[in-house]
Protein backbone atom coordinates (compact mmCIF):
# COMPACT_ATOMS: atom_id res chain seq x y z
CA UNK A 1 0.00 0.00 0.00
CA UNK A 2 1.21 3.26 -0.93
CA UNK A 3 1.68 5.96 2.00
CA UNK A 4 2.93 8.48 0.23
CA UNK A 5 0.02 11.78 -0.06
CA UNK A 6 -1.06 12.19 -3.41
CA UNK A 7 -1.09 15.56 -5.43
CA UNK A 8 -4.32 16.74 -3.91
CA UNK A 9 -2.97 16.83 -0.54
CA UNK A 10 -0.31 19.59 -1.60
CA UNK A 11 -3.38 21.76 -2.80
CA UNK A 12 -5.97 21.63 0.33
CA UNK A 13 -7.24 25.14 1.71
CA UNK A 14 -4.65 25.25 4.31
CA UNK A 15 -1.87 24.54 2.61
CA UNK A 16 -2.60 26.86 -0.40
CA UNK A 17 -2.71 29.06 2.07
CA UNK A 18 0.58 28.64 3.54
CA UNK A 19 1.85 28.64 -0.86
CA UNK A 20 0.72 31.44 -0.83
CA UNK A 21 2.58 33.31 2.19
CA UNK A 22 5.78 31.43 1.32
CA UNK A 23 5.24 32.57 -2.44
CA UNK A 24 4.96 36.71 -0.84
CA UNK A 25 7.55 35.93 1.34
CA UNK A 26 10.47 35.19 -0.92
CA UNK A 27 9.33 37.35 -3.35
CA UNK A 28 9.43 40.25 -1.06
CA UNK A 29 13.06 39.31 0.77
CA UNK A 30 14.60 38.36 -3.16
CA UNK A 31 13.41 42.31 -4.22
CA UNK A 32 14.62 43.61 -1.01
CA UNK A 33 17.91 41.59 -1.91
CA UNK A 34 18.13 42.96 -5.37
CA UNK A 35 17.07 46.51 -4.51
CA UNK A 36 20.34 46.43 -1.76
CA UNK A 37 22.70 45.00 -4.38
CA UNK A 38 21.77 47.72 -6.50
CA UNK A 39 22.37 50.72 -4.25
CA UNK A 40 25.58 48.84 -3.12
CA UNK A 41 26.13 49.11 -7.01
CA UNK A 42 25.13 53.22 -7.09
CA UNK A 43 27.56 53.89 -4.35
CA UNK A 44 30.31 51.88 -5.94
CA UNK A 45 29.46 54.59 -9.00
CA UNK A 46 29.03 57.52 -6.61
CA UNK A 47 32.39 56.71 -5.50
CA UNK A 48 34.16 56.70 -9.01
CA UNK A 49 31.93 60.14 -10.05
CA UNK A 50 33.10 61.38 -7.08
CA UNK A 51 36.97 60.56 -7.52
CA UNK A 52 37.21 61.90 -11.33
CA UNK A 53 35.52 65.20 -10.35
CA UNK A 54 38.14 65.68 -8.06
CA UNK A 55 39.64 68.78 -9.16
CA UNK A 56 43.51 69.56 -10.77
CA UNK A 57 45.83 70.47 -8.06
CA UNK A 58 49.74 71.69 -9.03
CA UNK A 59 52.06 68.22 -8.32
CA UNK A 60 54.07 69.77 -6.21
CA UNK A 61 51.39 69.80 -3.29
CA UNK A 62 50.63 66.00 -3.38
CA UNK A 63 53.63 64.60 -4.28
CA UNK A 64 57.20 65.10 -4.56
CA UNK A 65 60.56 63.26 -6.17
CA UNK A 66 61.22 61.34 -2.98
CA UNK A 67 57.92 60.44 -1.83
CA UNK A 68 56.72 56.57 -2.22
CA UNK A 69 53.40 56.89 -4.42
CA UNK A 70 50.46 55.69 -2.16
CA UNK A 71 46.55 55.79 -2.61
CA UNK A 72 46.71 59.29 -1.65
CA UNK A 73 48.37 60.14 -5.59
CA UNK A 74 46.80 57.29 -7.21
CA UNK A 75 44.13 58.65 -9.73
CA UNK A 76 44.67 62.19 -8.57
CA UNK A 77 44.00 65.12 -11.38
CA UNK A 78 46.95 67.37 -11.19
CA UNK A 79 48.77 70.30 -13.13
CA UNK A 80 52.34 69.45 -14.25
CA UNK A 81 54.94 72.26 -14.88
CA UNK A 82 58.01 71.10 -16.78
CA UNK A 83 60.15 70.78 -19.64
CA UNK A 84 60.32 67.84 -21.71
CA UNK A 85 63.79 66.27 -22.60
CA UNK A 86 64.80 65.61 -25.85
CA UNK A 87 62.33 63.61 -28.29
CA UNK A 88 64.62 60.51 -28.78
CA UNK A 89 64.69 59.67 -25.30
CA UNK A 90 61.10 58.97 -25.92
CA UNK A 91 59.53 55.25 -25.92
CA UNK A 92 56.74 53.14 -26.87
CA UNK A 93 54.71 51.39 -24.27
CA UNK A 94 52.95 48.21 -26.21
CA UNK A 95 49.60 46.35 -25.61
CA UNK A 96 47.65 49.68 -24.56
CA UNK A 97 43.97 50.01 -26.04
CA UNK A 98 42.09 53.31 -26.67
CA UNK A 99 38.47 52.93 -28.02
CA UNK A 100 38.43 49.00 -28.25
CA UNK A 101 41.40 49.32 -30.43
CA UNK A 102 45.02 47.23 -29.53
CA UNK A 103 47.63 50.09 -29.86
CA UNK A 104 50.88 51.29 -27.82
CA UNK A 105 51.03 54.55 -25.63
CA UNK A 106 54.11 57.76 -26.00
CA UNK A 107 55.41 57.88 -23.04
CA UNK A 108 58.24 60.95 -22.65
CA UNK A 109 60.36 61.89 -19.67
CA UNK A 110 59.51 65.38 -18.26
CA UNK A 111 61.69 67.26 -15.87
CA UNK A 112 59.83 68.17 -12.72
CA UNK A 113 62.32 69.69 -9.68
CA UNK A 114 65.38 67.88 -10.78
CA UNK A 115 63.56 64.31 -11.48
CA UNK A 116 62.34 62.86 -14.88
CA UNK A 117 58.62 61.87 -14.52
CA UNK A 118 57.20 59.37 -17.09
CA UNK A 119 54.37 60.78 -18.73
CA UNK A 120 52.13 59.54 -21.09
CA UNK A 121 51.61 62.26 -24.02
CA UNK A 122 49.00 60.07 -26.31
CA UNK A 123 47.70 56.70 -27.93
CA UNK A 124 48.65 55.63 -31.53
CA UNK A 125 47.44 52.68 -33.44
CA UNK A 126 51.31 51.34 -33.80
CA UNK A 127 54.78 52.78 -32.97
CA UNK A 128 55.75 55.60 -35.49
CA UNK A 129 58.93 55.76 -37.55
CA UNK A 130 60.07 58.61 -35.85
CA UNK A 131 58.85 60.13 -32.38
CA UNK A 132 56.86 63.14 -32.35
CA UNK A 133 58.84 66.71 -31.87
CA UNK A 134 58.37 67.38 -27.72
CA UNK A 135 57.01 71.13 -25.96
CA UNK A 136 59.60 73.59 -26.06
CA UNK A 137 60.53 75.41 -23.16
CA UNK A 138 58.63 75.05 -19.71
CA UNK A 139 54.90 73.94 -20.23
CA UNK A 140 52.16 73.32 -17.65
CA UNK A 141 49.62 70.37 -18.45
CA UNK A 142 47.24 68.38 -17.07
CA UNK A 143 47.38 64.44 -16.20
CA UNK A 144 45.95 62.10 -13.49
CA UNK A 145 48.68 59.79 -11.57
CA UNK A 146 48.98 56.58 -11.45
CA UNK A 147 50.95 54.13 -9.85
CA UNK A 148 54.33 52.10 -11.61
CA UNK A 149 53.07 48.80 -13.26
CA UNK A 150 54.15 45.44 -11.97
CA UNK A 151 54.33 43.21 -14.87
CA UNK A 152 57.31 42.14 -16.68
CA UNK A 153 58.60 45.39 -18.57
CA UNK A 154 59.63 43.76 -21.84
CA UNK A 155 62.16 46.52 -22.71
CA UNK A 156 63.54 46.56 -26.31
CA UNK A 157 66.45 49.24 -26.63
CA UNK A 158 66.58 49.36 -30.14
CA UNK A 159 63.21 50.39 -30.89
CA UNK A 160 62.74 52.01 -27.95
CA UNK A 161 59.62 49.84 -26.59
CA UNK A 162 58.42 48.60 -23.68
CA UNK A 163 55.73 46.25 -22.66
CA UNK A 164 54.72 48.33 -18.80
CA UNK A 165 55.53 51.28 -17.20
CA UNK A 166 57.50 49.56 -14.71
CA UNK A 167 59.47 52.05 -12.68
CA UNK A 168 62.74 50.16 -11.59
CA UNK A 169 62.68 49.01 -15.25
CA UNK A 170 62.72 52.71 -16.44
CA UNK A 171 65.31 53.55 -13.80
CA UNK A 172 67.53 51.05 -14.77
CA UNK A 173 67.39 51.19 -18.93
CA UNK A 174 67.15 54.93 -19.29
CA UNK A 175 70.04 56.03 -16.69
CA UNK A 176 68.25 59.27 -14.76
CA UNK A 177 69.36 59.83 -11.46
CA UNK A 178 66.21 60.70 -10.44
CA UNK A 179 62.56 59.32 -10.99
CA UNK A 180 59.81 59.89 -9.95
CA UNK A 181 58.27 56.92 -8.50
CA UNK A 182 54.99 56.26 -10.25
CA UNK A 183 53.91 58.05 -13.76
CA UNK A 184 51.12 60.50 -15.43
CA UNK A 185 48.79 59.83 -18.16
CA UNK A 186 48.38 63.75 -19.50
CA UNK A 187 44.72 64.79 -20.33
CA UNK A 188 45.34 67.46 -22.09
CA UNK A 189 46.00 67.18 -26.34
CA UNK A 190 48.35 69.79 -26.51
CA UNK A 191 51.19 67.80 -25.46
CA UNK A 192 50.07 64.73 -27.33
CA UNK A 193 51.91 65.74 -30.18
CA UNK A 194 49.16 65.03 -32.75
CA UNK A 195 48.13 61.52 -30.95
CA UNK A 196 45.22 60.52 -29.33
CA UNK A 197 44.53 61.29 -25.81
CA UNK A 198 45.04 58.61 -24.10
CA UNK A 199 42.38 56.71 -21.98
CA UNK A 200 42.99 56.88 -18.19
CA UNK A 201 42.10 53.85 -16.33
CA UNK A 202 38.85 53.36 -14.22
CA UNK A 203 39.72 54.03 -10.67
CA UNK A 204 39.63 51.43 -8.17
CA UNK A 205 37.20 51.52 -5.66
CA UNK A 206 37.11 49.57 -2.43
CA UNK A 207 34.50 46.93 -1.84
CA UNK A 208 33.64 48.44 1.56
CA UNK A 209 31.79 52.22 -0.13
CA UNK A 210 28.45 51.20 0.27
CA UNK A 211 29.52 47.87 2.08
CA UNK A 212 26.36 48.12 4.27
CA UNK A 213 23.95 48.14 1.50
CA UNK A 214 25.90 44.78 0.48
CA UNK A 215 25.65 43.12 3.64
CA UNK A 216 21.69 43.77 3.99
CA UNK A 217 21.47 42.65 0.29
CA UNK A 218 22.91 39.08 1.29
CA UNK A 219 20.98 38.86 4.60
CA UNK A 220 17.36 39.37 2.50
CA UNK A 221 19.09 36.52 0.19
CA UNK A 222 19.77 34.49 3.53
CA UNK A 223 15.97 35.40 4.85
CA UNK A 224 14.53 34.47 1.59
CA UNK A 225 16.20 30.66 2.15
CA UNK A 226 15.17 30.09 5.14
CA UNK A 227 11.87 30.64 3.88
CA UNK A 228 12.10 28.77 1.36
CA UNK A 229 13.52 26.04 3.72
CA UNK A 230 10.41 26.69 6.66
CA UNK A 231 7.90 26.45 3.71
CA UNK A 232 8.77 23.24 2.70
CA UNK A 233 9.29 22.02 6.23
CA UNK A 234 5.53 23.29 7.39
CA UNK A 235 3.68 22.09 4.11
CA UNK A 236 5.37 18.95 4.38
CA UNK A 237 4.48 18.16 7.74
CA UNK A 238 0.72 19.54 7.12
CA UNK A 239 0.82 17.09 4.25
CA UNK A 240 1.80 14.05 6.25
CA UNK A 241 -0.08 14.90 9.34
CA UNK A 242 -3.52 14.90 7.19
CA UNK A 243 -2.96 11.99 5.87
CA UNK A 244 -1.98 9.81 9.01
Amino acid sequence: MNDRPGVGAWFRPAVLGLHLFAIAAIGFCLFMGTWQLGAYDQRQEDERAEQGSTGAVALESVWSPTDIFTTDQDQRPVTVTGTFRPAEEQLWVTGREHDGEDGVWLLAPVTVDDAQLMVVRGWAPRPAATFPEVPAGEVSFEAVLQPGEESAAGWDATARTIGSVRIPTLLNELGYADLWSGFAISTDAAVAGGLEVADVPESDVSWTAGGRNLGYGLQWWVFAAFALFMWWRMAREMVLGRDR
